[in-house]
């Protein structure tokens, strides 16, 4: 008996450092959490490190704090960050060919093989399609094969104590395989509800990647257009240069023949300082167009081309009202509107799927077990006793209450429903007012630049005019400069808006659904 008792404070012991465990362990565990705190920033003043360690501060008495320098009361912030060089590894600039002018079509080609949207727009539409076969393979059964071996230890108290032992163990140990089978048989069209989401989204997902592109050909063509101003505005600021020069030129000449006068040749020498100025300016405004094309074609902005002029191409002379016809006609193939259309179908199709909870579903299951122990597994799912046994189940289940949530979903997919058919009517009309707005944009486009080309007709002609009286000792030197600050503006504005106009055409062309391809990007621009 004494062994016995022994034996019995030791198991009492032994329990009790397994309890005290356990608790120590629980208590830990609430440290352990909130050391995690260590990390994060301190002081919602003082910047975070990523070795951050409590730092004990020193005290300091106010006659320290008097006599201290500003710096040490008040030391410098950095709110720098630990540098990650794989961070900074940038995308490759693409191959070029360093001897070829890249036209529109071909740097449109670029682009779409080399914009990340394009890529990130063709993985969602994948996703969408996977979640659509998905949703399909719900309609198969699902077999599932498992093996299952173990180990279990009995300890059971005996009634009497026996030889000094009051508890008896025991242990068993088997393998038990098995094959089940589970099919959702009826569910009351959930299923197909579900289905047809997917489909409605998938179909949207494939329509917006056909978007992305048609919206890069657009961006390419515009900031293409822009680039090509912005070229010219070179050449106008290099011609009225040439111009500056030639009136101080004409200047020098005059006071050397006794005709002018110093006052003359500092005019003319600000002129051409001013001159100068706007060439650096839009040389400025050329590097920064250039990137705006890189960056429209999702390229690396240190990549380096050629680009062919953008100038040379003609405006029409004019276009008419868009048309009711004609927007109905746009709005059928616009892809935004398209997608906004197939995402309130979608919608639409998840209520019956929520209906569908408040009806019973239909189950079928079988299963093929065997074992070859009395290994108890009942605990664990799908397994049973480790029996050999085989047989086919019918049930079917149906929730009763719920504490209102299957209304509440109902509700939520009327909702969600009734708030993308507003976004459908809603993008709808925003598109019909784009085509009507683009189509004024680019009357208005046109317009300014025949009224442009005239003012700079009308400009070019003054400043010859100027130039040769002031030449010959008729006119002054305040007018030729005028003349050609007047020829400047005139020929500047002319440049822009000629690039307005095909900006404004390209424009149209994209908002009307026309912008499908490399081979027509300008639309409505004539060739």
């Amino acid at each position: 008996m004494a062994h016995h008792s022994f034996q019995s404070r030791a198991g009492r012991i032994a329990d009790l450092a397994r309890w005290s465990l356990v608790v120590l362990a629980c208590a830990l565990l609430p440290a352990c959490a909130l050391n995690a705190l260590d990390s994060a920033p301190a002081d919602p003043s003082q910047p975070w490190t990523p070795t951050q360690q409590a730092e004990a501060r020193p005290t300091s008495s106010p006659a320290d704090e008097k006599t201290a320098p500003a710096a040490a009361v008040a030391p410098a912030r950095d709110f720098g960050v630990p540098a990650k060089p794989a961070a900074a590894l940038m995308k490759p600039a693409p191959e070029v060919a360093r001897n070829q002018a890249y036209g529109l079509a071909e740097l449109i080609d670029l682009a779409q093989t080399q914009n990340p949207a394009t890529r990130l727009a063709w993985q969602q539409a994948r996703q969408a399609a996977l979640a659509a076969g998905m949703v399909e393979a719900t309609y198969v059964p699902l077999i599932t094969a498992n093996v299952v071996g173990g180990y279990q230890k009995f300890t059971n108290p005996l009634p009497v104590t026996i030889g000094g032992v009051d508890q008896v163990q025991t242990t068993v140990s088997g393998l038990s395989p098995q094959v089940a089978l589970q099919w959702l048989v009826f569910d009351f069209g959930q299923r197909s509800a579900l289905h047809e989401t997917a489909k409605h989204n998938a179909s949207a997902a494939n329509v917006l990647f056909n978007g992305v592109h048609q919206k890069i050909i657009y961006d390419v063509t515009r900031a293409y257009f822009l680039y090509g101003a912005a070229r010219s505005r070179i050449d106008v600021a290099t011609q009225t240069l040439a111009n500056s020069r030639d009136i101080l030129d004409a200047a020098e000449a005059r006071l050397k023949n006794g005709l002018g006068n110093t006052v003359e040749v500092a005019q003319a020498r600000q002129q051409v300082a001013q001159a100068r100025f706007a060439l650096v300016q839009a040389e400025g405004g050329e590097r920064d167009a250039y990137q705006a094309l890189l960056g429209a074609m999702g390229v690396s902005p240190v990549t380096g081309l050629k680009v062919k002029p953008a100038n040379g191409r003609s405006l029409p002379e004019s276009i008419g009202v868009p048309t009711e016809k004609m927007i109905e006609v746009a709005l059928a193939r616009r892809p935004d509107v398209l997608a906004a259309f197939s995402a309130m179908k979608a919608s639409r199709a998840g209520i019956p799927a929520a209906q569908a909870e408040f009806l019973p579903k239909v189950y079928l299951s079988a299963i093929a077990a065997g074992g070859n122990t009395n290994l108890s597994a009942s605990g664990l799912p799908n397994i049973g006793q480790m029996s050999s046994a085989s047989g086919v189940m019918v049930g079917a289940t149906v929730p009763i209450f719920d504490g209102g949530l299957r209304a509440a979903q109902v509700q939520n997919a009327e909702s969600i429903a009734a708030a993308t058919e507003a976004t459908f009517e809603k993008v709808r009309d925003a598109a019909a007012r784009e085509i009507v707005v683009s189509a004024n944009t680019l009357r208005s486009a046109l317009a300014s630049y025949r009224a442009a080309s005239a003012l700079a007709d009308a400009a070019a002609v003054t400043y010859d005019a100027a130039l040769s009286a002031y030449r010959t000792g008729v006119g002054t030197i305040s007018v030729a400069t005028a003349a050609d600050s007047g020829l400047l503006t005139a020929r500047q504005a002319q440049a822009d808006a000629h690039a307005a106009s095909l900006a404004a055409a390209a424009n149209l062309a994209f908002v009307l659904g026309a912008m499908t391809s490399r081979d027509v990007p300008a639309g409505l621009v004539a060739r």
